[in-house]
């Protein structure tokens, strides 16, 4: 179950992008997931900003710190500093503009060119609640996940329709790579000592574990 913490208050800080065209819905899926709101005016990102919000993981608390831009050309200089110590992403597509789907291959390589293959990427496609404008089938979408073995869904961020799912299934597997990874080191997850990081792929510079014991100073 999903709750929102206090900022200092977790266990484990993971860095999610979200990446994909320009008008897809990106802006609105974070402020939907972190602050439950949605603008039907919200402008085009200029740069980069990003929010964090934490959830329960089994009985972990997970701090996502999400990171958006804009899915111009003219903000590509950006890409190292934007993708670096990401070890999840959210690849997002309109369901109703074609050609942003047709543009998510070269999201994903761009994506796997800047990360560590152990990244965890939930394929999205947003808008689903404009269902009499659709214009990319969920068949072709599944299908184009399936092949990049990416996690698929579809979101509305209006009506808040899997926008909580995407996000918490993607922290979750977060969470499982890291454990994971942990255990193959010969480390308890539940054991580390305050301020070490797992480094769950090789430019993973923000996402951490927090361990701060009851006395700690």
């Amino acid at each position: 179950m999903a709750a929102y913490r206090a900022d200092d208050d977790y266990d484990y800080l993971f860095k999610v992008v979200l990446i994909g065209d320009s008008g897809v819905g990106k802006s609105n899926l974070l402020s939907r997931f972190t602050r439950n709101e949605f603008s039907l005016e919200s402008k085009s990102t200029i740069g980069v900003e990003f929010a964090t919000r934490s959830i329960h993981v089994d009985d972990k608390i997970v701090k996502a710190q999400i990171w958006d831009t804009a899915g111009q050309e003219r903000y590509r200089a950006i890409t190292s500093a934007y993708y670096r110590g990401a070890v999840g992403a959210l690849l997002v597509y309109d369901v109703t503009r074609h050609v942003t789907f047709e543009n998510v291959e070269r999201w994903l390589k761009e994506l796997r060119d800047h990360t560590d293959s152990n990244i965890v990427i939930m394929f999205v496609g947003n808008k689903a609640d404009l269902r009499h404008l659709r214009a990319v089938s969920t068949e072709d979408a599944k299908a184009f996940a399936e092949r990049e073995n990416t996690f698929f869904m579809e979101t509305s961020a209006l009506e808040a329709i899997n926008v909580e799912n995407a996000f918490t299934q993607v922290l979750s597997q977060i969470y499982r790579v890291s454990s994971r990874k942990a255990l193959d080191l010969g480390d308890d997850p539940a054991a580390l000592p305050r301020g070490q990081t797992i480094n769950v792929g090789s430019k993973d510079d923000v996402s951490g574990v927090k361990k701060v014991g009851c006395c700690s100073n």
